[in-house]
Parts: structure tokens; C-alpha cells; sequence
């Protein structure tokens, strides 16, 4: 009866010591599953947060405005890479510290691109304002040149005037010839044989030289021209060598007294270089 008791004393502690081997196992295990809850927790917001500063660094990508096609393929190939690594830390592939390592170097990259971006475009804008003033100073240029391509017709348009032969000292007679084959001075329009229309060409030192072609043209009170032998043109023409000096030259316009005599009035004459009138004057016939 007393070995029972003792058996059944030892086998109490026994079990009391069983109890609080385990109790403590149980309570190590517990205070062990606290830490790695707290781990796995601070695990999933370290994942989170890199996740967040990823997507972030991904949305600061997006914003980078440029043209230059090679940085555009460089900052796709970038944007590529952060959304693999957003992939593979949400699945759990890839070492956060890891992670943020690339993140990191990867918004160092991107500062870098920020600052070239800034560069470029200050250097657009300079270039800009550089066209503008460019584009200003060429329609300066533009105007200037119109103006002097006016100045230079209008000059051209003054040469071509001054080239023309002016006449003065104009003197128109009518004329009748004696029978010993004289000319004599007549304002009797029954007798007036020839019209003698004698002038001095000035000095033109801008004129061509060379053979100049005048002609006579003598109108009556009507506006009738007077041709000889009713032929259309002028009522004379005459052939000169002028050579840029004053020169004194008459031109004669035949009448007709027997067909076509001239009758009283006022004639108007008028002296050409080839279609451009030259001088004129008045021959009064009684």
C-alpha cells in the first residue's frame, strides 16, 4: 500500500513536470509564432511600401515629356524594367532589399533624365527665340529687298526714260519751191510744197548710240494725220547716226498740191523717236 502511494507520488511528478515541460515549450512556441507574425507583417508592409514607391517612381516616368526618339526607347526600356519589378514583388520572386536597390538607381536614373529633359528644353526654347528673331530678321530682309527691287524698277523705269531723245529749238515752216529749184518760205497754204520741220537733238549721254529712227507726224485741226500718198504710218521718217552729242537734224513731209493741197489752219507737228513723242510745235497756214 505504501509502494502504490510512492508510485503514484512519482508518477504525479512525473507528470507535473511533463506539464510544465510543455507548458513552457508551449509558451516559447507561442512567444516564437508573436515574432514571426510580427515579421511576416512588417515583411508585407516593407513588400507594400516598395510596391507603392515603385508604382510612384513608374507614375514619375510616365510624366517625362521629351521627343528625342533614343531617350524615348530609354525611358520605355526603363519603365519596362519597373514594371517587372513591380510583378516580381508582388509575387514574391524577388529580394526587397534587392528591390530597393534597383528602385533606388533606377530614380537616380531618372533625376538624370530629368536634368538632360530640362537642358534640352531650355535649349529648344533658346532655339526658339533664336528662329523667331531669325524668321523677324528675314522678313527685315524680305521688306528691304522688295524695296529695293521697287527702287531698282523705278530706276530702271528712269534710265529707260532719260535713254529717249529729247528735241528743242523746233522750227516748222511751210515751203514751195522756185522753178530754179530754191526753196522759199511760204505761210500760204495753197503754195505750201513741203512742210520743213528743223530741230537740235540734246546731249544724251545714256542713250544708245547708233542709228535712231524719227518720224514726223502732222495733224490738222480734224485730227487727221497727213501720209503721203495716203499710206498708214507717219507723215515722214528719217534715218539719223546720233552719237550721244547735240545735233541738228530737219525732217521734210512732201505735199501733194495737185491732189491733196493743203488748205487754211493749224497744223499740229510732232517729232518721234520711233513711237515716243519727242518735241512738238504748231505751223499756222493762212
Amino acid at each position: 500500500m505504501n509502494l502504490s502511494s510512492k508510485q503514484s507520488l512519482i508518477a504525479i511528478v512525473v507528470l507535473a513536470v511533463i506539464c510544465l515541460f510543455l507548458g513552457i515549450q508551449l509558451f516559447v512556441g507561442g512567444e516564437k509564432f508573436k515574432d514571426l507574425s510580427g515579421d511576416y507583417s512588417r515583411l508585407e508592409m516593407d513588400k507594400e511600401q516598395v510596391v507603392f514607391d515603385l508604382e510612384k517612381l513608374r507614375f514619375s516616368y510616365d510624366t517625362l515629356n521629351i521627343e528625342n526618339s533614343m531617350m524615348l526607347a530609354e525611358i520605355s526600356a526603363q519603365r519596362d524594367k519597373i514594371d517587372g519589378l513591380i510583378t516580381s514583388v508582388k509575387n514574391g520572386n524577388w529580394e526587397l532589399g534587392k528591390a530597393k536597390k534597383e528602385a533606388a538607381t533606377l530614380r537616380v536614373i531618372m533625376k538624370g533624365y530629368i536634368v538632360t529633359i530640362d537642358s534640352i528644353n531650355q535649349l529648344n526654347q533658346a532655339l526658339t527665340e533664336e528662329n523667331t528673331a531669325m524668321r523677324d530678321r528675314v522678313k527685315e530682309v524680305q521688306v528691304i529687298n522688295e524695296k529695293l527691287e521697287e527702287r531698282q524698277e523705278n530706276m530702271e523705269e528712269i534710265i529707260e526714260v532719260g535713254r529717249v531723245l529729247q528735241c528743242t529749238e523746233i522750227n516748222v515752216v511751210g515751203i514751195r519751191v522756185t522753178q530754179t529749184g530754191r526753196q522759199r518760205e511760204t505761210a500760204r497754204a495753197d503754195r505750201v510744197e513741203m512742210i520743213k520741220v528743223c530741230f537740235t537733238l540734246l546731249e544724251n549721254k545714256i542713250a544708245e548710240p547708233g542709228n535712231k529712227v524719227l518720224n514726223l507726224r502732222v495733224t490738222d485741226l480734224e485730227g487727221n494725220v497727213l501720209l503721203p500718198n495716203n499710206d498708214g504710218g507717219y507723215s515722214a521718217t528719217r534715218n539719223i547716226d546720233y552719237s550721244n552729242d547735240r545735233l541738228d537734224a530737219c525732217v521734210f513731209y512732201s505735199v501733194d498740191i495737185e491732189t491733196n493741197a493743203l488748205i487754211s489752219g493749224e497744223y499740229t507737228i510732232e517729232i518721234l523717236e520711233q513711237e515716243v513723242v519727242i518735241g512738238s510745235s504748231i505751223l499756222n497756214l493762212r
